[in-house]
């Protein structure tokens, strides 16, 4: 690169001959990234040429584009800077386009960068061709393609602040080959900057004052856009007001677990008393099935929902219960929503209060509100607080492993600042249930409940946080669909726990089918390899575990090992979940079609 080239006064190039593979990953460097995750191929050449003049950024290959693109977004959830992923045209970018969806639906920064055809040969379904603009347009909040490379440092300015700013989540820029080895004299962008809005004072004035006018409020806490200091403002604005605070799907690291205000979490593996105390409360928070009224005639809006959500597009289909707990477009509770980007605001439900505030600045602005002598709604927070604490014991499930004990004692055990990554499936409930998150981000899953997240997501949390510990919690069906991701995490030093809960099916559609078709049994027997041997040609250190009791011992032996290891984690296949076996879902089942003599 010329790195002679004069510069201007506010350090960038004017005069700077490079290629476009060279102009976009010195933009990479001046936006302050690290890593990138990739797999080669040969249309972003000039791009990986260019990397290698660049060494202060890693470039990670991954061994599916699926699980590189799951990486880029797990580094951008866990560090809020956007993760950014290469991937080659046509199959190279159909396998990402699952980890960006999990961006999108997650709220994540990331950036997909996507290898293109030569623009001299576009529109002709040249090899490998698609139009990413058609392809990503509901997957991404925004797709280009960079056609002069004059325009690179425009566009991946852009690509940043797009990513970063509003309501957080993915961007695709897709590189026409032939655009990346043209030579442009372009100067550079400076970086990008996180922009956000801050909540006026009258509508904090009015918040203070609709809480105060509450009964019984609650907070949810989810979306992205948070950092530990935005949680420690809000955790201290819920100390002042006294105000219990749950905590949406996956989520569960916003709000320190261990604080009398801390209430439970929403969405998968919920508290029924949780639910049950939505309902009564007249909240806009999940609670399953409950007919429309049913708030306002437990109280009406005398329960003021303190709807109190980082950046997330709407109160979802998991949150509301299918729509029917919070009804749009207004719903019959009090509903504050505080968002970053307005366009949100009102989108599916219209708020009472709805501020258009970036999480960061709202929670500072909590943080400093009066706090009042005494709230009415003392005995509601602890009766809340005391459900949560009832539900956390572990419930007994059959087999000779007690997934719950096991997932306790891993609480017990981890420092505070261990990282739990998860994928999808039922296993993951021990999970929600069970431990105790003690710091904002040490629960890395998936809020978009796509399988196989867990284990690309754990590799990449563990490079960057090689000093914590990072134990992926994840199934078996889940496990395969990115298990050779292993490899990567042994290339690059990686080290990850990896707890395999292997039941042999695919449990979460078993149980589903068990409830909904009892005995009609169909696709979700699993055949599995020796989970074990797997992971020791890979180079791993493996545990078998059969025994509630062998599990801390076998553990610990991972910990010491010094590397990546893996625990084959022999389950019942009857432990269907926490509360109920398979075999109980399918007896209440067939209960419910006999007929009524």
């Amino acid at each position: 690169m010329n790195d002679a080239a004069p510069a201007r006064t506010d350090g960038t190039r004017t005069d700077n001959l490079r290629t476009g593979g060279q102009i976009l990953i010195d933009q990479l460097r001046i936006h302050g990234v690290e890593r990138v995750f990739c797999v080669p191929g040969e249309s972003y050449l000039a791009a990986l040429d260019a990397f290698v003049d660049v060494p202060e950024i890693q470039v990670v290959t991954a061994r599916q584009e699926g699980g590189a693109a799951m990486m880029a977004e797990a580094h951008g959830k866990l560090t809020g800077a956007p993760g950014v992923c290469f991937v080659t045209r046509g199959p190279g970018a159909t396998n990402a386009s699952a980890g960006l969806h999990i961006g999108f639906q997650d709220s994540t920064p990331m950036i997909l960068f996507v290898g293109q055809v030569a623009r001299a040969t576009a529109d002709r379904e040249a090899f490998q061709e698609i139009d990413y603009r058609r392809m990503y347009g509901q997957m991404a909040k925004w797709v280009g393609q960079i056609e002069d490379p004059e325009r690179i440092p425009e566009m991946v300015s852009r690509a940043f602040h797009t990513a970063v700013n509003g309501r957080p989540g993915p961007v695709v820029l897709a590189l026409p080959e032939d655009m990346l080895v043209e030579r442009a004299g372009v100067g550079d962008a400076r970086r990008f900057q996180e922009m956000q809005p801050a909540p006026p004072p009258a509508d904090m004035a009015r918040l203070r004052a609709l809480l105060l006018q509450a009964e019984r409020p609650m907070a949810l806490l989810g979306g992205g856009g948070w950092d530990r200091q935005a949680v420690a403002g809000f955790e201290a604005f819920a100390e002042a007001f006294d105000l219990p605070t749950a905590v949406s799907f996956r989520c569960q690291a916003y709000f320190d677990n261990r604080l009398d205000r801390y209430a439970g979490h929403t969405g998968v593996a919920t508290d029924p008393a949780l639910n049950g105390r939505i309902a009564a409360a007249g909240l806009p928070l999940v609670a399953r099935g409950r007919p429309r009224g049913a708030a306002r005639a437990r109280g009406g809006r005398s329960g003021a929902a303190a709807r109190l959500r980082a950046p997330a597009p709407r109160l979802g289909e998991a949150t509301t219960g299918g729509y029917t707990i919070v009804r749009p477009p207004v719903p019959d509770q009090t509903l504050i929503h505080i968002h970053p980007g307005a366009e949100e605001l009102g989108r599916v439900f219209q708020p009472t209060l709805g501020i258009n505030a970036g999480m960061k600045h709202f929670a500072a602005a909590a943080a400093a509100l009066d706090a009042p002598r005494s709230v009415p709604w003392g005995a509601w927070r602890q009766a809340a607080r005391s459900d949560y604490l009832a539900f956390l014991r572990p419930h007994p499930v059959p087999g000779d492993v007690q997934t719950g004990e096991i997932v306790a004692w891993l609480s017990d055990r981890l420092p505070a600042d261990a990282i739990l990554c998860n994928g999808a499936g039922n296993y993951n409930s021990w999970l929600h249930r069970n431990f105790v998150f003690k710091g904002y981000r040490t629960q890395i899953g998936a809020t978009s409940g796509s399988m196989g997240y867990g284990t690309p997501a754990a590799i990449a949390v563990a490079m960057a946080e090689p000093e914590r510990i990072v134990v992926n919690w994840t199934g078996d069906g889940c496990f395969l669909m990115h298990g050779q991701e292993l490899a990567t995490a042994m290339q690059y030093g990686a080290k990850v726990v990896n707890i395999v809960v292997n039941n042999g099916m695919l449990g979460s559609i078993r149980i589903h089918q068990e409830r909904d078709y009892p005995t009609r049994v169909s696709a979700t027997a699993l055949r599995n390899p020796d989970f074990v041997a797997l992971a020791e040609a890979y180079g791993l250190h493996g545990e078998t575990v059969r025994t509630t009791d062998d599990f801390a011992p076998a553990f610990e032996r991972c910990l010491a090992a010094g590397r990546s290891s893996l625990i084959d984690l022999e389950v019942s296949p009857d432990a269907g979940s926490t509360s109920r076996s398979i075999s109980q879902i399918r007896d209440a089942a067939l209960a419910r079609q006999r007929p009524v003599s």
